[in-house]
């Protein structure tokens, strides 16, 4: 094969796309769909609760209209990352969607199921092998890591997708995937080009984000070759140029010439994108290399504890003068108040953050500019090991920084204004990210199962 055309519907099962799109891409006659529905962007807590990011009727909506285009057009659907997080409990949910859908609209196809959950066993095994190393931010992790993780999923790429292909799947439904596999997966199971084909990839993952000032989430369509690829909305009121394709070939990345995948490095260093009308780009010097070592990377959220959020402003620009000490001593007596009513040991577990919005709370210790606005909303964060506690302890921090003084200030005054009543938000378990690491394979199938289903 010389050519595949592919279509991306959206960038994220459930962020939408308009059915008017799909039929004109549907028209240019697309060798399959693919689409991400996942991702780490929205933070630990899909992955670590199994909770979705969007609705099941917004998943379900877009799931529906994608199903009958490809089964009208007898052409494979692949679908990546189920449900945000790409768990076994999430992937259940999209399968069962695509069961629900088929029965109501009497489709029959065969589905390919990947689960991408490893065995704790097996990945105990690995880590005493010493088959897992950590990429360059990764938390430090032990042995305890594999009973403390609420879920741990490895990161496929091209061959779960391929393996389940050649079962006979029609459609594939996958846990964790890499976005761009989704989309390699059959133009390199058909011989053509890697380069071109995990840069198109690469481009079709976030479906019409790489569109001139986009609006809302759309298709996008690509036609790969051997030495270069094409790249168009059907959408007739979005376009492509050059920067705007070449703009998302930097978008999550950590390098502007370099995209790591499991089975090698996309090099964007040699590449050209030229216009070839006003609304579609051509792209050509792609490059990827094959790596001596398979590696997928490995993905795990814990449990942190139970948060309660208040929300507060502070206009008072006495406070704000030093705003720094004000916090260091709030806080200090907010402790002691702590300690009073808790014990020393529940005290000691509460953890109080305090983001500052309108100083840097937005970059942190990042922020280069250290002027302070004429306000600034405080944030405090008050985790615990029950929400109980949690909400206790955020009753107490939010009185004392209410009227925590300043040496200027003569009397009881109030610090901070609040726009919810009562004051405490209550958020339930928080997680964190307790794995950034790759895990080494002999085999790309080794951490992930396949099942097949006649729908």
């Amino acid at each position: 094969m010389t050519e595949m055309c592919v279509l991306a519907p959206t960038g994220s099962l459930g962020a939408g796309y308009r059915l008017e799109s799909l039929r004109r891409a549907m028209a240019w006659k697309p060798d399959f769909i693919g689409c991400d529905a996942g991702s780490t962007d929205s933070g630990p807590y899909y992955l670590g609760s199994g909770a979705l990011h969007f609705s099941e009727a917004a998943m379900r909506r877009d799931l529906q209209h994608m199903l009958a285009a490809a089964r009208n057009a007898r052409i494979p659907l692949l679908i990546g990352s189920a449900a945000t997080g790409g768990a076994d409990n999430q992937l259940s949910v999209v399968v069962g969607m695509a069961e629900d859908i088929a029965k109501q609209a009497g489709q029959h196809f065969r589905l390919g199921v990947i689960h991408s959950e490893p065995a704790r066993d097996y990945l105990r095994e690995k880590y005493h092998n010493k088959k897992i190393r950590p990429l360059g931010t990764a938390p430090s992790i032990d042995e305890s890591v594999f009973d403390r993780s609420a879920h741990i999923v490895a990161v496929a790429g091209v061959e779960p997708f391929q393996a389940a292909l050649d079962l006979g799947a029609d459609v594939v439904i996958s846990g964790r995937s890499t976005d761009a596999s989704i989309f390699a997966a059959i133009p390199t199971r058909a011989g053509l080009a890697p380069g071109p084909v995990w840069h198109a990839a690469k481009v079709l993952e976030c479906g019409a984000a790489a569109v001139v000032n986009r609006k809302y989430s759309d298709p996008l369509v690509a036609w790969i070759r051997d030495d270069h690829f094409v790249i168009e909305p059907p959408n007739p009121d979005y376009r492509c140029t050059p920067l705007s394709v070449a703009s998302h070939s930097l978008y999550e990345n950590g390098s502007p010439t370099e995209l790591v995948e499991p089975s090698g490095t996309l090099y964007l260093d040699r590449v050209t994108y030229e216009a070839i009308n006003e609304r579609a780009v051509k792209v050509s010097g792609s490059r990827f290399e094959s790596s001596d070592t398979y590696t997928v990377k490995l993905e795990g959220a814990e449990l942190v504890g139970y948060q309660t959020v208040v929300i507060g402003s502070i206009r008072d620009p006495v406070i704000l003068r030093q705003l720094e000490s004000w916090l260091e001593g709030m806080q200090g007596t907010a402790r002691q108040r702590l300690e009073e009513i808790f014990g020393t040991d529940d005290a000691a577990s509460i953890q109080i953050g305090v983001r500052r919005y309108g100083v840097n709370g937005t970059l942190g210790k990042l922020e280069p500019d250290p002027r302070i606005s004429h306000e600034v909303a405080l944030v405090f964060e008050v985790t615990a090991h029950s929400q109980d506690l949690a909400t206790s302890a955020a009753k107490a921090v939010t009185h004392i920084a209410s009227h925590y003084a300043v040496p200027e200030w003569s009397g009881l005054i109030s610090a901070l204004a609040f726009p919810h009543s009562p004051t405490e938000l209550n958020r339930g378990p928080v997680y964190r990210f307790n794995f950034n690491h790759v895990l080494e394979l002999e085999d790309p199938l080794e951490p992930f199962s396949i099942e097949t289903l006649n729908i």
